[in-house]
């Protein structure tokens, strides 16, 4: 591919040279500060040849290129007639990128980053409560036994201390103390303030009124306490000599929270909740077709947009208080039609390959994972994705029609969540199920009936996770297209807990569409070489490493998201690009601590970026891991 023709693409589909601020590039991406993020044709950059995607993220314009990009970088600044005022090494990124924030793209980050760590554990804690739900309703659990006691209290447990799960979560994405968010939290939750307040009347504290208000099981209430509390310790900690900080700083922080928590900042969370609640549930008792076809209809592009993170905090609010969700069965239908539109490809289509990636994508979508059909397949005929957002809306009225509500929070919206929908009238899970069907059918059908612009024949329509991504050019390690493919093993390059990529919070790896893999959240700040290989490129900001093995897989390892931003800093390499390791070999030592302190999450992705070479990635099962163990097989 000729770089300098794509630089020149991208340099003009960006808007021009006279629309760019600053331009920085990361291991992966340019990061372009543009005067006017409208003015660039982001379609069209999506569908450009060697172009893996385009996102924008807090206010900051990414084109997604892969391991070339420095080459594209180059390029780029190289075809522009005045320098772009940064690079990649001192760049006042950072600034600039402060000075273009968007409020509503900031607010939707750090919903999306305060949920995104706890999922796993309102997730598992509702799958349990849907399990046990079953379970009575076919008669099986007695709901006065102890065995159904206990079962609810692991169902009910996560929901009725959301309070503190979500400070520690908030507290870490705005960069303040976890543990003392979470003091935050007992505080107002402890057994005697709930019992102070439980009778509905109010108290007082040093004279002031302390509202009645319930505090188990929000959302709002606790997130702008922890939110006003960050800016307090922040406060404290600057005039503090360091030799008092540790005794002051959260002494002071909770003596004026607490309290004032309890006396504003509660209460007024809590009214905000059950207003959002009781809007919500207005909404669907009034206009209930409207509101199912206008949201069955959009979710899919609220997802692609990443604004479905706002709804959850509506979600967890309508569930504990309503004690039901609206929400989560249109969601449901919306998978489920993508699922359904993506067989429609398969079944109309001519050539094999398309049709066999269709239907395993397709059945991978009603299971609930959209991001293979939604991308590989549906995005990229066009119609298919209009047909899929059409069978959400038929199916978002059905779903209206029937008064169709999830009673649990589970996982992924697709068919291993039925539990969400079982209650003791039968008829919603039954209403549910057809729902579910009328998506995938319709969706289906539309899809046929549209029809798309297929490739030829002779040419593969691939998954964006399958897009190659090659070495850059000037490393002497690159490996051909041609060169055969071997079964390779990873070992793992960090100690600590293993993650699916989807909990990533980066699109560009959740999605899979920089490569397939693994991501690990570091108990160490230590990178060790997970092959036998070379390093083939290593970014001036520390951050990211890319290894070519011996046998000729090509990896990224990326530590933290965002972390280009920090420039180099608590970052400290221990090889060059070139240099030849081995499986344990020391590549990188970093501040996990001070990294995450200063507001970025440490979850490192490793993955292998030139999957077209692979059929498959097979974890070697660990939830826990340690340096240079097996961490997975990239199977050829």
């Amino acid at each position: 591919m000729d770089k300098q023709q794509l630089s020149k693409d991208i340099l003009k589909l960006v808007g021009g040279e006279e629309n760019i601020d600053q331009v920085t590039h990361c291991m992966t991406r340019l990061r372009f500060n543009l005067n006017d993020n409208q003015k660039a044709d982001k379609a069209t950059l999506k569908n450009t040849p060697g172009v893996m995607g385009v996102m924008e993220n807090g206010g900051q314009f990414q084109v997604i290129i892969g391991n070339d990009v420095p080459i594209v970088y180059n390029a780029l600044v190289g075809n522009m007639s005045k320098s772009p005022n940064a690079d990649n090494a001192t760049s006042s990124a950072s600034t600039g990128e402060k000075k273009k924030r968007n409020p509503i793209s900031a607010l939707f980050d750090f919903i999306s980053g305060m949920f995104t760590p706890i999922l796993p554990a309102i997730t598992g804690a509702g799958m349990i409560k849907g399990i046990v739900a079953i379970l009575v309703a076919l008669g099986w659990l007695s709901n006065t036994s102890s065995t159904y006691i206990i079962l609810s209290a692991i169902g009910d447990g996560a929901f009725y201390f959301l309070p503190i799960i979500l400070a520690i979560s908030a507290a870490r994405k705005l960069g303040s103390n976890m543990y003392i968010a979470a003091a935050l939290a007992a505080g107002i939750m402890h057994p005697t303030i709930t019992a102070l307040l439980a009778d509905g009347h109010n108290s007082s504290f040093m004279g002031i009124t302390v509202i009645a208000a319930t505090y188990s099981s929000t959302v709002i209430p606790i997130v702008l306490a922890v939110w006003i509390a960050s800016y307090v310790e922040k406060a404290v900690d600057r005039v503090i000599h360091a030799s008092l900080k540790l005794l002051i700083v959260p002494t002071v922080t909770l003596l004026i929270m607490v309290p004032l928590t309890l006396m504003t900042v509660g209460p007024l969370g809590t009214v905000l909740g059950n207003g959002l609640s009781g809007g919500i549930s207005w909404l669907f008792d009034n206009m209930s077709i409207f509101a199912s076809i206008l949201i069955g209809g959009t979710m899919s592009l609220l997802i692609i947009t990443g604004m479905h993170y706002a709804l959850l905090p509506i979600v967890v609010g309508s569930m504990t208080t309503l004690g039901y969700d609206f929400i989560i069965p249109l969601m449901f239908a919306a998978n489920l039609a993508q699922g359904g539109a993506a067989f429609g490809v398969g079944l109309r289509s001519r050539n094999s390959k398309t049709k066999s990636l269709a239907y395993s994508t397709g059945l991978t979508a009603i299971m609930g994972i959209t991001e293979p059909a939604m991308y590989g397949i549906n995005m990229k005929f066009k119609k298919p994705f209009i047909a899929a957002l059409s069978g959400g809306a038929i199916a978002g009225a059905f779903m209206g029609i029937f008064n169709v509500k999830s009673y649990v929070i589970t996982g992924l919206a697709g068919l291993p969540s039925i539990a969400a929908f079982v209650s003791p009238a039968i008829s919603t899970l039954i209403y549910a199920l057809v729902g579910g069907l009328i998506a995938i059918v319709a969706a289906a059908i539309i899809t046929y009936i549209l029809g798309f612009q297929e490739e030829n024949a002779s040419e593969p329509v691939a998954a964006p996770a399958a897009v190659p991504a090659t070495p850059a050019a000037t490393t002497s390690a690159a490996v051909t297209e041609e060169a055969k493919a071997q079964d390779e093993q990873v070992f793992s390059p960090i100690t600590g807990e293993v993650k699916p990529l989807s909990e990533v919070p980066d699109p560009a790896f959740s999605e899979e569409i920089m490569g397939k893999g693994f991501a690990i959240q570091p108990s160490e700040g230590r990178v060790v070489s997970p092959i036998n290989g070379t390093v083939f490129s290593l970014s001036k900001s520390g951050h990211a490493i890319g290894l070519v093995s011996d046998t000729g897989a090509e990896m990224l390892i990326h530590i933290g998201i965002d972390t280009v931003k920090l420039k180099g800093q608590f970052f400290s390499p221990k090889v060059q690009a070139g240099a030849k390791v081995a499986v344990g070999d020391v590549l990188m030592e970093f501040d996990r601590e001070q990294i995450e302190k200063a507001g970025y999450t440490t979850i490192t992705p490793v993955i292998i970026t030139n999957m077209h070479q692979y059929e498959s990635i097979e974890s070697a099962g660990r939830t826990t891991i340690k340096e240079k163990d097996l961490l997975f097989t990239a199977k050829a």
